[in-house]
């Protein structure tokens, strides 16, 4: 078995433990709002399941990463993991910009609109729906 094949099988089996064990088991139902807050995230789960199941029917050429790529996968990781801790410990309006901002540098995009784009607007895209129209609150 190719190593894609089991990649996809590990976030599509992921994805439906969150779909069906994770996300009703932690994710609140309400009486009020428009949508429910479980929407989006299976919503989410769903679309993971399919790219997993369409990896483990259609997977690419294999090859080995340079060791140049794991040390950019470990810094963006440690970078994600540190930006959940300052969020707990900050908040997510304090945090999430510029946390997008340096994982956009990260992956290598330079152009001012995205940029701004990234660590404006889509911060901004995610309190309004999550904290406006869910009611939920963010870290």
């Amino acid at each position: 078995m190719k190593a894609d094949r089991i990649s996809g099988l590990v976030v599509m089996l992921a994805s439906l433990a969150m779909l069906f064990w994770i996300i009703p088991a932690y994710v609140e139902t309400t009486e009020d709002g428009v949508i429910q807050p479980a929407t989006l995230p299976n919503a989410l789960c769903w679309l993971m399941a399919l790219c997993g199941t369409w990896i483990v029917i259609r997977p690419g050429e294999a090859q080995m990463p340079s060791g140049h790529q794991f040390r950019r996968v470990a810094l963006h990781l440690g970078l994600l993991m540190g930006g959940v801790a300052a969020m707990a410990q900050f908040g997510f309006i304090l945090v999430a910009p510029p946390l997008a901002l340096a994982v956009m540098l990260l992956i290598g995009e330079r152009r001012a609109g995205w940029l701004a784009t990234g660590a404006l607007v889509m911060p901004a895209t995610i309190w309004v729906f999550v904290v406006q129209i869910l009611g939920r609150p963010l870290l």
